[in-house]
């Protein structure tokens, strides 16, 4: 097969794989402006179910709830995991390093079934002692952290691992404290795996379902919850709307921190290329 070929069958196998994966998510933003009241029937192009979806109480709060939770779960996930994994990548014996290796990544592995069904049961017992927690957005929240954490330090590890450890002996050379090696160093060397595990817990949370049906209480339904109840009676077109919404909120986001990040790549590589020369 000469190189020609080659390179358009390959081409042709990229663009049928994409065509599989985004293929459902196109059909359903074209479906969101469907104007038949059944989903499978099409009656034309129509606004009428985003419309209605302002009057959709239920929706709309269980995605701005989504949205809210996603938010504070990539943050709180971001700070967590990123100290998790500086711990392990400076640090490499310690009394129960094994142990805490193995308790941040073991959320990886796990079924969400069980990390639900242990964390309903320890908050059963901890409001049974004290009091509080209520079962709602909080408790959520820490489910969700606890997952994301785990996404967050294999991201953030990963790239410590790549970063050449003499850059931070350098700054230490000429004075800087541990603060400020980490402050003008470590944390812009490693600000895009950050970014990347924010966006990446940001999507976890926002689509959870199993934890989220564990650790919710009334008046705390997210998005995916109210979906999900939803399909079992059969899918009402304001479904279809608001997850093109969700899909046009994740792809606008993706899109933004991909543009700041490559142009804070490049801003690092011309300054590193003007020290260079200069030196």
């Amino acid at each position: 097969m000469s190189a020609n070929a080659a390179r358009v069958t390959s081409r042709i196998w990229i663009g049928a794989i994409f065509l599989f994966l985004y293929l459902p998510i196109l059909t359903l933003v074209i479906l969101s402006f469907n104007a038949s009241p059944i989903v499978t029937q099409w009656g034309g192009w129509s606004l009428r179910w985003y419309a209605e979806l302002a009057n959709d109480t239920e929706i709309v709060n269980g995605f701005v709830l989504s949205l809210e939770i996603a938010f504070l779960t990539a943050c709180s996930s971001v700070v967590l995991g990123t100290l998790a994994a500086l711990s392990l990548h400076r640090f490499k014996r310690f009394p129960g390093r094994t142990l805490f290796a193995g308790m941040v990544n073991s959320p990886l592995v796990m079924p969400e079934v069980i990390i639900g069904l242990s964390l309903l049961l320890m908050l059963v017992s901890v409001q049974r002692m004290f009091g509080f927690p209520e079962r709602g957005m909080a408790t959520i929240w820490l489910g969700h952290t606890l997952l994301g954490m785990a996404y967050a330090t294999v991201v953030v590890q990963s790239r410590l691992q790549e970063m050449s450890p003499q850059l931070e002996e350098a700054a230490q050379d000429l004075g800087c404290r541990p603060i400020q090696v980490f402050l003008l160093v470590t944390l812009p060397l490693i600000a895009q795996a950050i970014g990347s595990a924010w966006l990446l817990t940001f999507t976890l949370s926002l689509d959870d379902v199993v934890l989220s049906a564990f650790l919710s209480g009334p008046g705390s339904t997210t998005m995916p919850i109210t979906i999900f109840s939803r399909a079992r009676l059969g899918l009402s077109p304001s479904v279809n709307t608001v997850a093109t919404l969700t899909v046009a909120v994740v792809s606008v986001g993706v899109l933004v921190a991909s543009v700041l990040m490559s142009r804070a790549e490049r801003r690092r590589a011309q300054e590193m290329a003007v020290a260079y020369r200069a030196s």
